[in-house]
C-alpha cells in the first residue's frame, strides 16, 4: 500500500517526529499490522522505550500475517532495543524465505558489523550491493567494515564508490542529500585520521570556513563538521588535538553554544572539569533558558560544588516544568526534558545523602517513564550505598531488559557475573568501540576483568585489567616522583622538634577517630566493624582534612607569604589551631548528630589520611589512629583491578604496578616516620588478622579507642548505614577469606611491582625549608596595629621579614604603619612590594593608589591605573575563598590609609 511505502520513507529519512505522527493515524484508521513495526521503530527513536516494548510485543501476535518487508522493519525494532542476537534470527529466516531481500541482507550485515563480525558483515555488504547498489547507506557502512579491518586502501576506494553514488542517484532537493553528504564528509574525515593525514582533514575545514564566510553555509552547518571531526580525533585517542580544533573555531565562533557544549563534553570525559564548568557558564551566557545545558552543569559540578550542581538542577527543572506543549511530539519532548532534568536533581540530593528526597524523585520518574535509564542506574547505585543489595539487583535486572550492555556492567559492579560467556564476549566488543573516551572503554574492561578473575580465567583477567589501566592513564597526571618529594617535606615538616617547640597546640577532644592505610588495605571494613558499636559513628571517607590543607593554602597565597603546606605549618599559633580544630570537631559532631547522635566518637575513613598524620596530631593530640596493613602485594592487584575513574582524578598511582610500588614503599616509610614521632600510639590492625581472627581485632580496636566490648560489631555485614566506597558490596558481605594470597594467581605479573616497591627511595634534599623561631608574627602584628601598638607591631612584621623577606602581608602592613606614622615613602615603597607579589589583592592596590594621590605621584598614578585595568579584569578569577575552618579575626581583617 502507498501509505507504507511513505512511513517507509520517512523512516529511511530519520524523520521520526513525522513516522510517529503518520504511523499513530494510518495504525488507528486502518488497524494494519504492518504499520505496528515502523510505529515501534519511531517510538524507540523518540526515546520512547516502554511503548516501543509495547507494541514490539503487539507485533508479535500478528507475526503470521506480517509479510516478508513488515518482518524486516520488526528487525529494525530488535536491533534498536539492542537485541541483536533476535535481529539476527529474524533477518536469517527473512533470508531462508527469500534469498535476495536486499535490506534483509544491508540489516542483517548491520548486525554482524555491530557484533564485531567483520568478515560476515562484508559478505552480506557486499551481496545487498550486487542488487541495489544505488543504496549510499550500505556502501557508508561496508566503508565502516574495511576501516575497522584496516584494509584502508579498500575503504577509500569504497568512499569514492559512495560518493559516485551520492553524485548519481541522488537529487539535490532529496531531503537525505544534504545529510547524506555530511556522513561522506564525516567518513572521510574519519578516513583520514585513521591514516594519520591531518594536515587535508584540517585544510578542508578550513575550505569550509572560507566558504561559510562567504556565505555558502550556513555557521551550523560548519560547527557540525568541526564537531564531528573532534569525536573521531577523540575516538582515536587524539583528545589534545580534539581539544584544540574546537578551541580554534571557538575563537572564531565566538560564544557559539553548540561548540561550548562539544568542547565541555570533551573536557569532562579527560576529567578537567573546571573547564567543563566555564564553558557551559559561557554557553548559559546564550542560552539561559536551555534546560538541557543546566542539567550539563549539574552534572559537570555534582561532586565538587554541590551547591553549584544544586543551583543548576533546580534551574533545569524550572525552565522544564514552564515549557509550554503544542502537539503529541513536544509533548513527549518535553516530558523528556522534565525526567533528565528532575534526575539532576535526585542525583543532587542522593550525593548529599538526602536519600529520601532523591528516591521519591527517581520513582516517581519511574512511574511515568518505566524504562528511564539514568533513573534506574541512579536508584540502583542509592540502593547499593544504603545497602539494600537486593534491591538494587532488581533495578539492575531491569536495566539489563533495556539494555543488556548496561546491565550486565552493572550487575558486575553487584558481583552477580554472567554465567554464559557469550555475554562477556559481547561486552569486550562493546568496550572496543570507539567513544569520546578512545579507543577503549575503560570501565567495561575492568568489569571484564573481574568477571574473567571470577571464572579463574586469570590470565584474561588480568590482560583486561591491563588494558583497562592502559586505557586510563591517558587522563592522569600523576607524577610518582613528585608523591615521594611530597613525602620527604611532610617528614621534614611534621617531626619531633615542631611538637617540642609548638606544646599544648590543638585541642584535647577524643572524638575523632582516623583509619587509614592503603587504599584496598581494608579501611572500610575496619569502620564497618567500628560503626556497629553503639559509641561510634563511621562518617565514611570525609573529605575535612584536605579541605584544611586547601584552606592553609589559600590563606598562604592571601598572605603572599611564597610558602605552602606543609612548610608553613610553624606559622600557625595555638589559638589558630585550636580554631581550625574546633571547627572541624564541630562538622564532625554534626555529621553524627543527624544519625546516631548517641556517639561518643565519629570515625573518618579516608586511607590516604596517611600522609596528614602529622597534622592530625597537631590539630587533636589524643585523636586515636588506626593504620590498616595488609599483605602489599593483595594491595597492589585490588588497586590494578579496582576502577577509580581515572578522570575524576585522584588514585594516579592505581593505573600502574611500578607506581603502586612506589607508592608502597611510600607509605611504608612515612608510617615508620610517624611511628617515630608518635610512639605507642598509632594502632597498627593487620587485614589478614581481621579475615582470621575477627573477634580479637574487635576488641583489641575498641579497648584502644576506650569503649566496652560490644558483640554486635561481628555482625558488620547486617549493619544498615551508607558506604561509597570501592568496597561498597563486600562489606555487605560475611568474612571472607578469598582475597587473601590474591597475588598468587598473578605472580608472574609482578616484575613492575617488586621494581617499584624494592627500588630505592630517592628525593631531592630540601634546601629551603624555612624555620620560623615561633609562630604568629603576622596574626600578632595584625592584633598589635588593631590596638595602636604600632611599634610592637612593626617589629612583628620586621621579624617575619627578616626569616622570609617576600611575605608580601607584611610588607603590606609595615606600609600601614609608616603611613600611619607620616612615613609615606617608606610606606609607599613597601606597598609596592607587596602589590607586585599579590596582584589580586584588590585592597592593597586601592591603598597603593590613595598614598600616591596623597603624595601627588602623578606619573606613578597613570602608569598604576594603566596596569591596573589589566589586573582587575582578572579579581573574579583570583577572589580567595576563607576557609570556613579558620577563626581567628586576623584572617578576616580589612585596614585602610585614609588618614
Amino acid at each position: 500500500m502507498n501509505e507504507l511505502i511513505l512511513l517507509r520513507q520517512l523512516a529511511e529519512n530519520q524523520q521520526y517526529p513525522s513516522l510517529l505522527e503518520l504511523a499513530q493515524s494510518l495504525w488507528y484508521d486502518s488497524g494494519n499490522p504492518a504499520v505496528l513495526p515502523l510505529l515501534a521503530t519511531a517510538n524507540a527513536h523518540m526515546g520512547l522505550k516502554e511503548n516501543t516494548q509495547a507494541l514490539y510485543q503487539q507485533s508479535l501476535k500478528h507475526f503470521d500475517v506480517l509479510d516478508v518487508d513488515a518482518r524486516c522493519d520488526l528487525a529494525v525494532v530488535l536491533i534498536v532495543m539492542q537485541r541483536i542476537d533476535d535481529a539476527i534470527k529474524m533477518l536469517s529466516d527473512i533470508l531462508m524465505e527469500q534469498g535476495n531481500h536486499a535490506l534483509a541482507l544491508a540489516r542483517l550485515a548491520y548486525c554482524y558489523l555491530a557484533s564485531g563480525r567483520l568478515a560476515e558483515a562484508q559478505h552480506f555488504f557486499e551481496k545487498s550491493l550486487i542488487i541495489t547498489p544505488e543504496r549510499f547507506i550500505v556502501h557508508r557502512n561496508l566503508v565502516a567494515v574495511y576501516i575497522a579491518q584496516n584494509e584502508l586502501n579498500q575503504a577509500q576506494k569504497q568512499l569514492d564508490s559512495a560518493t559516485e553514488v551520492l553524485v548519481n542517484y541522488h537529487k539535490v532537493g532529496d531531503p537525505l542529500y544534504q545529510q547524506y553528504w555530511f556522513q561522506l564528509n564525516t567518513t572521510q574525515l574519519q578516513l583520514w585520521v585513521v591514516q594519520g593525514l591531518f594536515c587535508p582533514a584540517e585544510e578542508w575545514l578550513t575550505q569550509l570556513s572560507v566558504r561559510q564566510q562567504a556565505g555558502d553555509y550556513d555557521e551550523a552547518v560548519l560547527v557540525q563538521y568541526v564537531r564531528s571531526y573532534s569525536q573521531v580525533l577523540a575516538e582515536k585517542n587524539f583528545h589534545q588535538q580534539a581539544t584544540n580544533i574546537l578551541r580554534e573555531y571557538l575563537k572564531q565562533y565566538n560564544n557559539n553554544v553548540e561548540l561550548c557544549m562539544a568542547l565541555a563534553e570533551l573536557a569532562q570525559v579527560q576529567g578537567h572539569f573546571m573547564q567543563a564548568i566555564s564553558l557551559l557558564q559561557k554557553a548559559l551566557k546564550k542560552d539561559e533558558g536551555n534546560s538541557d545545558l543546566w542539567v550539563q552543569l549539574s552534572t559537570a559540578c555534582l561532586h565538587r560544588f554541590d551547591k553549584k550542581a544544586r543551583k543548576a538542577a533546580v534551574r533545569a527543572v524550572s525552565l522544564a516544568e514552564a515549557l509550554e506543549i503544542t502537539d503529541e511530539q513536544s509533548l513527549v519532548l518535553i516530558k523528556m526534558k522534565q525526567a533528565q532534568a528532575n534526575n539532576a536533581l535526585a542525583e543532587v540530593e542522593c550525593q548529599e545523602q538526602n536519600f529520601e528526597v532523591s528516591e521519591k524523585l527517581y520513582r516517581d520518574i519511574l512511574a511515568e517513564h518505566s524504562h528511564f535509564l539514568p533513573a534506574l542506574q541512579g536508584l540502583g547505585q542509592q540502593q547499593m550505598q544504603q545497602g539494600n543489595i537486593d534491591e538494587a539487583v532488581a533495578l539492575f535486572e531491569r536495566i539489563k531488559d533495556i539494555d543488556p550492555l548496561k546491565g550486565c556492567s552493572a550487575l558486575i559492579n553487584v558481583r552477580r557475573f554472567p554465567d554464559d560467556v557469550e555475554a562477556l564476549d559481547k561486552m569486550a566488543i562493546a568496550a572496543n568501540k570507539p567513544s569520546m573516551e578512545g579507543s577503549l572503554r575503560a570501565g567495561i574492561l575492568f568489569q571484564l576483568a573481574a568477571a574473567w578473575e571470577k571464572k579463574k580465567d586469570y590470565n584474561k583477567a588480568f590482560r583486561f585489567a591491563e588494558q583497562a589501566n592502559n586505557a586510563s592513564k591517558k587522563f592522569l597526571s600523576y607524577n610518582a616522583q613528585k608523591h615521594r618529594e611530597d613525602c620527604a617535606r611532610l617528614r621534614a615538616c611534621f617531626n619531633k622538634t615542631l611538637y617540642q617547640h609548638r606544646p599544648n597546640y590543638g585541642i584535647e577532644s577524643t572524638i575523632p577517630v582516623y583509619v587509614l592505610g592503603m587504599p584496598r588495605s581494608g579501611t572500610t571494613l575496619v569502620e564497618q566493624i567500628l560503626s556497629g558499636h553503639s559509641d561510634i559513628f563511621g562518617a565514611g571517607e570525609l573529605g575535612v582534612i584536605p579541605q584544611v590543607i586547601q584552606g592553609i593554602n589559600r590563606w598562604e597565597r592571601h598572605t603572599g607569604s611564597g610558602r605552602q603546606y606543609p612548610d608553613c605549618i610553624d606559622d600557625f599559633n595555638a589559638d589558630t589551631i585550636a580554631g581550625i580544630a574546633n571547627n572541624m570537631l564541630k562538622e564532625l559532631q554534626e555529621l553524627a548528630a543527624e544519625t546516631k547522635p548517641e556517639s561518643k566518637y565519629v570515625v573518618d575513613k579516608m586511607p590516604h589520611n596517611f600522609e596528614n598524620i602529622g597534622l592530625i596530631k597537631f590539630l587533636f593530640p589524643n585523636a586515636k589512629i588506626i593504620s590498616v596493613r595488609r599483605d602489599p602485594r593483595d594491595i597492589a592487584m585490588s588497586n590494578y583491578f579496582t576502577d577509580y575513574q581515572a578522570k575524576h582524578g585522584g588514585m594516579g598511582f592505581a593505573y600502574d604496578l611500578e607506581h603502586i610500588g612506589e607508592q608502597l614503599a611510600d607509605h611504608n616509610l612515612l608510617m615508620h616516620h610517624w611511628q617515630q614521632t608518635f610512639p605507642d600510639e598509632i594502632l597498627e590492625i593487620n587485614y589478614e588478622d581481621v579475615v582470621d581472627d575477627i573477634e580479637g581485632c574487635a576488641r583489641k580496636m575498641l579497648s584502644y579507642i576506650g569503649v566496652n566490648w560490644q558483640p554486635k560489631v561481628l555482625k558488620f555485614n547486617e549493619l544498615v548505614r551508607t558506604v561509597k566506597t570501592a568496597s561498597v558490596w563486600q562489606v555487605r558481605q560475611p568474612i571472607y577469606k578469598t582475597s587473601k594470597g590474591k597475588w598468587l594467581r598473578y605472580q608472574t605479573r609482578l616484575t613492575p611491582l617488586i621494581k617499584g616497591t624494592n627500588a630505592k627511595i630517592v628525593s631531592h634534599p630540601i634546601t629551603d625549608l624555612l624555620t620560623l623561631p615561633e609562630p604568629g608574627f603576622l596574626t600578632d602584628g595584625v592584633a598589635l596595629y588593631k590596638e595602636g601598638k604600632l611599634d610592637d607591631a612593626e617589629m612583628c612584621f620586621k621579624k617575619m621579614l627578616h626569616h622570609n623577606p617576600g611575605h608580601a602581608a607584611c610588607h603590606y602592613m609595615i606600609g600601614l604603619v609608616y603611613l600611619t606614622k607620616n612615613h609615606a615613602q617608606d610606606g609607599i615603597r613597601h606597598f609596592e612590594k607587596a602589590v607586585a607579589s599579590c596582584p589580586w589583592q584588590k585592597e592593597w592596590r586601592q591603598n597603593l593608589l590613595k598614598a600616591y594621590e596623597q603624595e601627588g605621584e602623578t606619573n606613578k598614578i597613570a602608569a598604576f591605573k594603566k596596569g591596573n585595568q589589566r589586573t582587575t579584569a582578572s579579581d573574579a578569577n583570583n577572589a580567595v575563598t576563607y576557609d570556613e575552618h579558620f577563626t581567628s579575626d586576623a584572617f578576616t581583617t580589612k585596614t585602610t590609609v585614609s588618614q
